[in-house]
């Protein structure tokens, strides 16, 4: 049987080779690449990211990995986004008094946490909510955090999905933030999969194995 042929999106962003290895252990044929055809046309698309909102989407334009992103959901293609990758995909962004438009695949603005500690660096639990996929079999796991910044509201009408709402798992640092969210064929995670030993090996594995 054929592994499904994933590409982690090469947009300049760190992390990438972590990412490569994990969803190779998670059970994709992976490669790193920029190349448009090869991400437009494989089973699945990861979108990693560390760093500023602005410098990842930068990276991304540079690519076109907007409209990478946009033509693969268009056809019900799988994407996920990790961390900063998550952030993007958001309208917009709010860091260091700079406001950068993002991807724009969901409402709403990345803004810094309200939190008495930031950066938020290390294991969480989170909130999944029932019927996940991604989630399923670590649902009371914790996952590895580090970030500043986050979707701290969820501004998409649950009826305005055609076929079921979206899924949003929420996590909570000083206060409640999007942690992950699944909508039909875009899924991401605020959290790093590739850093949550075997909860986040078997998220990927979940992620994988819906290609």
């Amino acid at each position: 049987m054929n592994k499904p042929r994933v590409v982690v999106l090469d947009h300049g962003s760190g992390n990438l080779r972590s990412a490569e290895r994990a969803l190779s252990v998670a059970g994709a044929d992976t490669v790193v690449t920029a190349d448009r055809a090869a991400a437009e046309e494989a089973d699945g698309l990861v979108v990693p990211g560390v760093g500023a909102f602005a410098a990842c989407m930068a990276g991304l334009r540079e690519v076109r990995g907007p409209e990478i992103i946009g033509r693969r959901l268009a056809g019900g293609r799988p994407v996920l986004g990790i961390c900063v990758g998550m952030q993007v995909l958001f309208d917009s962004g709010n860091e260091h008094d700079v406001h950068t438009e993002g991807c724009g695949e969901w409402p709403g603005t990345v803004e810094r946490l309200k939190a008495p500690v930031l950066p938020h660096m290390g294991w969480n639990t989170v909130d999944v909510p029932e019927g996940s996929t991604l989630f399923a079999g670590v649902e009371r796991e914790r996952f590895y955090f580090v970030h500043s910044y986050a979707a701290r509201t969820w501004d998409l009408d649950p009826d305005s999905a055609l076929i079921r709402p979206p899924l949003v798992t929420w996590a909570e640092h000083g206060e409640p933030f999007v942690a992950a969210v699944e909508n039909g064929a875009l899924s991401a995670t605020q959290f790093h999969p590739e850093k949550s030993g075997a909860a986040g090996a078997r998220l990927l594995a979940n992620w994988v194995a819906a290609l």
